[in-house]
């Protein structure tokens, strides 16, 4: 029987020779995560079902990451209790710094291609570029993990996304997912796993594929696939992974949607004020002032696009009045930045670094607050208002390039306008080789 990504990977997990979407399987979990803002519940659940093994605690990350560093003393003790548990029961820990959970899990050889991933964030689909079913669950589910190696799931229904073309320079796979937003909405795809496929995904180097599956949490999806390549396993291999057993859909497969975007047409976009799905191109709001800049978060903190800011702000300053603060997604991610000049570069341009962490992109450790009726670009996946601590100021979305040229600017600003807007990552790549 023809399966899709995730029914053939749910299926093997299950131990069954084939799902269908709508079935509630009982699968086995290859790796698990819970990071700093889920972890008091799962250590009370450990404490309330009493149980006196938890022989999964070993394939389990705890990751200190959304507090980080801990803003007060119940994330400080929050943290001790972590590191107590990870210690006592084998798990692996990353601690203040080291990094964001999505991007710790894969670059620590956590996952590989036909793995089931389960961790306590939505954004936990980031797993799927690399052939992986990732899923959020809840902090209490993964107690139940821990002890038992499994989870339980309803097969998702799957859609099939075909970008087709090339992106041209200066369009990011930020832009198809900020275009998706904008044609199915947040939550259009609620409980749905994307298939992404098509000459576009396959140009894109691992740092972009991370976003297209990362952001698919904003449209509601429970997983979001790519299948592996040489460029897949070539990263994994890089990073210590097992090895990988990679999974394609059947030819006749069946999916409640297939979808085709033009990659060619495609242009920067940017999510307006409030609203993850309310989005136009970038030139089209170019004289909208901004105040901030945001770059990094578990969506888009890599090292490509740093690499993007760079291009652009190197030798330069930002514009009056605007600040910017850049947050890479892992202390691996900052070091590489910093071999690149990257950061020397970005820094001499008037930015500020913060440690890797998702304190700053969801307002926990206060690190940027806006003034009231201040604007701010940011490159995070989500900007409801109050996000950043002040119900009165506006948060905007774009891809790092749109970030960077904005604060060049002061205004929105499509990258492809200035200077070094147009990078390309394969050039750049090719050029260190």
């Amino acid at each position: 029987m023809e399966q899709t990504i995730a029914e053939k990977i749910l299926a093997r997990h299950a131990g069954k020779a084939h799902v269908n979407a709508g079935d509630i399987v009982v699968a086995d979990v290859d790796f698990a995560m819970v990071h700093d803002a889920r972890a008091p519940n799962t250590i009370r659940m450990v404490d309330k079902m009493g149980a006196p093994r938890l022989p999964f605690a070993s394939k389990t990350a705890w990751v200190l990451d959304h507090y980080s560093p801990p803003p007060n003393l119940e994330a400080a003790q929050t943290h001790t209790a972590m590191r107590r548990f990870a210690d006592e029961h084998g798990s692996v820990l990353y601690d203040i710094g080291d990094g964001i959970c999505h991007q710790v899990m894969p670059e620590g050889g956590h996952l590989t291609c036909g793995d089931l991933i389960v961790g306590t964030d939505t954004h936990s689909t980031t797993y799927g570029a690399f052939n992986a079913f990732g899923t959020g669950i809840e902090g209490t589910d993964v107690t139940a993990v821990m002890a038992t190696g499994k989870v339980w799931l309803r097969v998702p229904e799957s859609v099939r996304v075909q970008i087709n073309g090339r992106l041209q320079p200066g369009v990011w796979a930020k832009d198809i997912t900020l275009h998706m937003l904008g044609r199915f909405g947040a939550e259009g795809l609620n409980y749905r796993a994307i298939e992404y496929t098509g000459s576009a995904v396959s140009a894109m180097e691992i740092d972009d594929r991370m976003t297209l599956s990362n952001h698919a949490a904003e449209l509601g999806a429970k997983a979001a696939l790519l299948e592996a390549d040489e460029k897949t396993l070539a990263w994994l291999a890089a990073h210590g992974a097992k090895p990988p057993r990679a999974v394609s859909a059947d030819a006749g497969a069946r999916y409640v949607e297939c979808i085709e975007i033009d990659a060619n047409q495609l242009a920067p976009q940017v999510a307006r004020k409030d609203a993850v799905d309310d989005i136009v191109s970038a030139q089209d709001v170019r004289g909208q002032k901004i105040h901030f800049a945001l770059i990094g978060t578990c969506t888009n903190g890599r090292l490509d696009d740093i690499r993007q800011a760079a291009a652009i702000l190197k030798g330069k300053r930002l514009a009056k009045g605007v600040r910017m603060i850049v947050t890479p997604a892992s202390r691996q991610i900052y070091l590489a930045a910093l071999r690149e000049g990257l950061i020397e570069s970005l820094t001499a341009a008037g930015a500020s670094f913060e440690a890797a962490g998702c304190g700053t992109c969801v307002g926990i450790t206060n690190h940027l607050i806006p003034g009231d009726r201040e604007v701010v670009i940011s490159s995070a996946n989500r900007n409801f208002k109050g996000r950043l601590g002040n119900h009165d100021a506006e948060i905007w979305l774009g891809s790092a390039a749109t970030v960077a040229a904005s604060a060049l600017t002061g205004f929105i600003t499509d990258p492809r306008t200035v200077a070094g807007g147009q990078w390309e990552a394969a050039h750049e790549e090719a050029a260190h080789v």
